[in-house]
């Protein structure tokens, strides 16, 4: 598509800043090799958090929402949802199984696309992976409260063309022109969100999309730490960074320099992240305070001690218990209630 022909690579241009952010993401990835033979456990352990927050964090950035408790039971234990969000939650946690067991066997094809739609939906009454029939578009609001479109995405009748254009041109750039992976896969994502390929749901997908690219280049980081919530926690500049970039899209000469910016800074930050968490992990000890504070600055909203022990497996309840006092005292999270119904929330 538009981002993904020669022509347009060719006339791609990088700063010495841009360049150095693409070799530090390098150095990481390196390093994150040398953890999976040594230390199995503690990877297990932040698998299992990063795969609780991405279902988490990629529904709420559209809106959807559940208690983290039923969240944690349909991701770890699934358990059966119980409405329409629970139910999206689940096909979210279905396609991210898919992805972290079988990215090494699904080609980028307009057809694999489909079936993580397809998937998504699987417990909704409506079916997925279907291009969407009516042409759709990005609105938001304006300072006054007027909707207004921000941006037009490729028409119903051409989506399938444009969806076949862009699995092509992404195999071609990344294995018969041998382009760097970190450049293409951005683009590729980028140019799926201006295609809009769906009716609902091309969000989700975007994200999803985004961690089998990964993979398959090799950047195993999304195992361990969410990618959908790193999102999340900057979906501000994650919007800036779109509209930016998908300005003058459909005549090819849109800039793709504030999505890419923004992209290597998600995964460079989710790098730094795990290389961080996993020494916290393998050392024990007062590292565990921190792995308490942590699990408080992901909370949205009240928690339970319950919600960080999950958070935090390798963690005593008296070690939990005596970092949420010390935090309190420093005005940091305040305590509501009492007994089994208390819950504590941080102080923003």
């Amino acid at each position: 598509m538009h981002s993904l022909t020669p022509g347009y690579l060719d006339g791609l241009q990088f700063s010495a800043l841009q360049l150095e952010t693409l070799n530090r993401i390098g150095e990481y990835q390196g390093k994150q090799a040398l953890y999976a033979d040594r230390l199995p456990e503690v990877l297990k352990t932040m698998r299992r958090i990063a795969q609780v927050e991405s279902a988490e964090s990629s529904n709420r950035i559209e809106g959807i929402r559940a208690p983290r408790k039923r969240i944690q039971g349909i991701v770890i234990e699934h358990t059966t949802p119980d409405n329409r969000s629970e139910q999206e939650i689940a096909g979210y946690r279905d396609v991210l199984a898919l992805i972290h067991d079988s990215a090494a066997d699904m080609d980028m094809t307009a057809n694999v696309i489909r079936q993580l739609h397809a998937v998504m939906y699987r417990y909704l009454p409506q079916p997925g992976g279907n291009w969407k029939m009516v042409d759709n578009e990005i609105v938001e609001r304006d300072p006054t409260g007027v909707l207004c479109v921000r941006f037009k995405p490729v028409p119903a009748v051409a989506t399938p063309q444009a969806m076949d254009d862009l699995a092509s041109g992404l195999r071609r750039a990344l294995y018969a022109e041998e382009r760097p992976g970190l450049v293409v896969a951005p683009l590729a994502v980028l140019d799926f969100l201006c295609i809009h390929p769906f009716a609902d749901g091309n969000g989700r997908v975007s994200r999803l999309l985004t961690l089998l690219l990964l993979y398959r280049m090799g950047h195993q980081v999304g195992r361990y730490i969410s990618l959908e919530r790193v999102i999340e926690e900057s979906k501000e500049t994650y919007y800036e960074a779109l509209a930016r970039s998908s300005r003058q899209w459909h005549d090819g000469r849109h800039d793709p320099h504030p999505w890419l910016d923004y992209f290597w800074g998600v995964l460079l930050r989710a790098y730094a992240e795990f290389t961080e968490r996993v020494g916290e992990l393998n050392r024990g000890g007062g590292s565990r305070a921190m792995l308490v504070r942590e699990a408080v600055a992901r909370m949205v909203g009240p928690f339970a001690l319950a919600d960080i022990k999950a958070q935090c497996p390798g963690v005593s309840l008296p070690t939990i218990k005596r970092e949420l006092v010390a935090m309190r005292d420093e005005g940091l999270v305040v305590l509501d209630g009492r007994g089994r119904g208390a819950r504590w929330r941080r102080v923003t």
